[in-house]
């Protein structure tokens, strides 16, 4: 049973049910890094937006671990044994209003870490604990097969960019924007899916 109802969910609400999930979720501890699961996420979101990044990257960064509240798994823990899936639980949620790009980001994030410690050497060094620790979980580095196969989604830069933006919205100090300040573009996403709400 998820621990949020994700039914009768609409264009028109979906922005709010995921805003309530961050004010009400938000300020839960992502274990294993010093920042809150709402910091995390509003910092990769915050990044994507001052280096100029696309609106739909910036709510991709933005709504990527959405999945760690809505996974009928819990929320990730440093002494998980077995993975929890969040990515396709986040994904799950958010198919119906938002387009592939959001969503393959969404899904595949935990899969580009894979990638990236497959085919960068330099990225594994860069990798926090907790990311280490979830990597393992998750399957380790990409075999030469997995990477082929990765490497044919046509969202792969995409996907790319906001790994790296989560991996970047780790920090103790940094000031973000609240959720309200990403609400209307994230709105437009929808909208530009789904069409007007209004």
């Amino acid at each position: 049973m998820s621990k949020h109802p994700v039914t009768n969910l609409t264009p028109a609400n979906i922005v709010a049910f995921l805003e309530d999930i961050f004010e009400r979720r938000g300020g839960e501890e992502y274990l294993g890094e010093p920042v809150t699961m709402a910091e995390h996420m509003l910092q990769g979101a915050t990044l994507a937006e001052r280096s100029g990044q696309d609106e739909i990257i910036i709510v991709a960064a933005l709504l990527h671990d959405i999945g760690h509240f809505t996974s009928e798994f819990g929320t990730f823990s440093m002494e998980d044994t077995e993975d929890r899936h969040h990515e396709d639980a986040g994904a799950d949620v958010l198919q119906a209003f938002f387009p592939t790009l959001v969503t393959d980001c969404v899904r595949f994030h935990v899969a580009a870490k894979r990638y990236l410690c497959a085919t960068r050497s330099e990225y594994f060094a860069r990798l926090s604990a907790a990311s280490v620790h979830s990597l393992n979980l998750q399957g380790g580095p990409m075999s030469a097969q997995e990477v082929s196969a990765f490497e044919t989604n046509p969202n792969l830069r995409e996907i790319i960019a906001v790994r790296y933006l989560d991996d970047a919205g780790k920090h103790a100090d940094m000031e973000t924007p609240a959720f309200a300040h990403f609400a209307p573009m994230v709105q437009r996403v929808v909208d530009q899916h789904c069409g007007p709400t209004r």
